[in-house]
């Protein structure tokens, strides 16, 4: 019998983030939704307005037989920029850090090991900002965004930042595309 694991990653809008790990082998569940801040319930148009603390996330349920937690943090640096400090390029605000939100502590360390490895390697040309932190006061998103990228691919936002995420991670992690 297989075990699934759940982990938390914030990378910016989480509809990006979203659209990119919908596609990786071994990933059985992704969630937009918010965590890691004060709000209890938060809406969209609250966390937007930076009132909440919280994080745009994406709870991804994955089998580690299939797709490690390593596997899924090197995807996720490479698709967003851990060196901006709460934003992804226009996307500004706390709630578009860059954040890993644990749920056992293997994830931890795997987290805290890759950033001090990416960090000793010189592979960023400013520090990496990306939080790392125990997974706190998770909430799903709304509906309309769930799916996002699936449901609205010619939406402007879509074809000009999630859309390129997705092709570069079939490009750069080929095999471990579904």
């Amino acid at each position: 019998m297989s075990t699934t694991e759940t982990i938390v990653l914030a990378g910016g809008c989480f509809w990006c983030t979203e659209s990119v790990f919908k596609e990786v082998r071994g990933v059985l569940d992704v969630e937009s939704g918010y965590s890691n801040g004060q709000a209890t319930a938060p809406t969209y148009e609250q966390v937007c307005a930076g009132r909440t603390g919280c994080a745009e996330v994406v709870k991804l349920v994955y089998d580690p037989a299939q797709v490690g937690t390593r596997q899924l943090l090197e995807i996720f640096f490479a698709v967003h920029d851990p060196t901006q400090l709460d934003r992804q390029g226009n996307d500004v605000g706390t709630q578009y850090r860059s954040g890993i939100y644990f749920t056992t502590p293997a994830q931890r360390q795997e987290a805290e090991e890759l950033v001090r490895e990416a960090t000793r390697d010189g592979l960023y040309d400013a520090p990496i900002v990306t939080e790392v932190a125990p997974l706190a006061h998770y909430f799903p998103a709304e509906d309309y965004h769930q799916d996002f990228f699936e449901k609205n691919p010619t939406q402007g936002y879509c074809m000009a930042v999630a859309a390129p995420k997705v092709a570069k991670f079939r490009k750069t992690f080929r095999e471990l595309a579904r």
